[in-house]
């Protein structure tokens, strides 16, 4: 293809070079003419390990040129890559001076333009800001709608500062947002020699996929730290801990656990984390992203009752009381204390869980749940019909009871609140219907 690349920073750098590597015929365009010059020396503007070699091959084969020109850009290609920065700004927040002023420029160039375009941003952005920034530039400055004539698309990088080559040509997935099948399938094309999952999603997945990737990179950077803290004090090889830990690829690295739903419960991890703080407390260690790990699992108990709650209505049935599915074990249970939350309010509760039968509750896991709600006997159903029957809000709250069933027999007047997500097909525009965090 015919391609250009606004912005010849690091990211910007590397990706014009690595795809005219591919054969395509890139242009790069910077609003900095020594960075331009430098580009067209077959040289690299910034410091970073095989960059050199690949644009004095690249531009001394004519397969990469550089200019300042916008316009020159996007007639001499078919579609146009965003790179430029968006710093961070004092409160959080990220300028988007650059994007801004490219997508102006983009789309004043746009109206010049014969035959359809593609303009893809890779610069990180926070979710929803191709939709409501780059997309009303680029109608204002073209005088033209979105799919029509051009179409949009955000492309996440996932390049490393001292890999960046070796991670354009090897990522772990290709993430392509767009406003149109035509624009992703188009873009695809450019990553179809890689051996990598394509995946075609909305613009605000993929833009919100950066900022979970770089979060989730941060947390396990904080949370090794802190366990080499704990393991520092007592001498013990706190890197051993750790690369015995990354060799459990079933819990620890995996897919487990990353489902976004209700709170943790169990007899084991809120135990755990809590013996694990007081062992951290005795060496005055402070350790806050573990400590906030239980504050959190609070909140979003919390945020369970408050669907409830704004519902105004009162009588609630809640499918699902053990910490999980497929276990009687109630203890910690979240679902518990979401019960406890509302008797305590003064909400009519019903409860039905397949899993759970009192007469056959023994141990701390009966002491537990009477201690909790001594009067749990007479708040408990035989079936789910029948705590449909008596409720006007119905909670899912384990995946063990039959979620289809629930929709084929909820009333207009009932609202369902889901914290397990079992039924993947269930659409947020469902009136009555409200999931936890989906």
């Amino acid at each position: 293809m015919n391609l250009s690349v606004f912005g010849l920073g690091y990211v910007g750098t590397v990706t014009a070079a690595c795809l005219a590597q591919q054969g395509h015929q890139v242009v790069g365009v910077d609003v900095n003419p020594q960075k331009v010059d430098i580009i067209n020396e077959g040289r690299s503007p910034g410091v970073e390990p095989q960059i050199d070699e690949l644009l004095s091959r690249v531009v001394a084969q004519g397969s990469l040129r550089a200019t300042t020109q916008t316009v020159e850009g996007v007639l001499n290609s078919d579609l146009s890559l965003i790179c430029v920065g968006t710093p961070g700004q004092e409160n959080g927040g990220l300028d988007l001076t650059s994007v801004r002023r490219v997508c102006l420029d983009i789309g004043q160039a746009l109206r010049r333009k014969q035959g359809r375009h593609i303009v893809v941003l890779r610069s990180t952005v926070l979710p929803g800001t191709t939709e409501e920034v780059v997309i009303p530039i680029l109608e204002q400055a073209s005088g033209q709608g979105v799919g029509q004539d051009w179409g949009v698309c955000f492309n996440p990088e996932f390049l490393r500062e001292g890999t960046s080559v070796f991670d354009h040509q090897h990522p772990p997935f290709v993430v392509i947002g767009s406003s149109d099948h035509q624009s992703a399938e188009t873009l695809a094309a450019l990553y179809q020699f890689l051996d990598a999952p394509l995946v075609l999603v909305s613009l605000k997945v993929a833009e919100m996929l950066k900022y979970t990737c770089n979060a989730f990179h941060a947390l396990k950077v904080t949370f090794a730290n802190e366990i080499g803290n704990i393991c520092e004090q007592q001498g013990i090889d706190s890197q051993k801990v750790m690369e015995i830990f990354c060799l459990d690829q079933k819990l620890n690295l995996s897919p487990y656990y990353l489902k976004p739903g209700f709170a943790f419960g169990g007899s084991c991890l809120p135990k755990d984390l809590r013996a694990l703080l007081y062992h951290g407390r005795q060496f005055d260690l402070n350790l806050p992203v573990l400590e906030a790990i239980l504050s959190s699992n609070e909140l979003q108990v919390k945020r369970g009752f408050e669907l409830i709650r704004q519902t105004g209505k009162k009588k609630v049935g809640v499918l699902g009381l053990t910490f999980k599915e497929g276990t009687d074990d109630l203890r910690e249970s979240p679902l518990v204390e979401l019960v406890v939350m509302l008797i305590g309010k003064g909400y009519s509760v019903r409860l039905y869980d397949p899993n759970v039968s009192l007469a056959r509750l023994v141990g701390s896991n009966r002491v537990y749940i009477e201690s909790r709600i001594p009067h749990i006997v007479t708040l408990m159903c035989n079936s789910m019909d029948q705590v449909l029957a008596e409720s006007e809000v119905v909670v899912i709250g384990s995946k063990a009871v039959e979620s289809n069933r629930i929709f084929e027999r909820i009333r207009p007047d009932q609202v369902v609140i889901d914290l397990v997500r079992n039924v993947r097909d269930v659409k947020r525009s469902r009136i009555g219907y409200q999931g936890i965090c989906w």
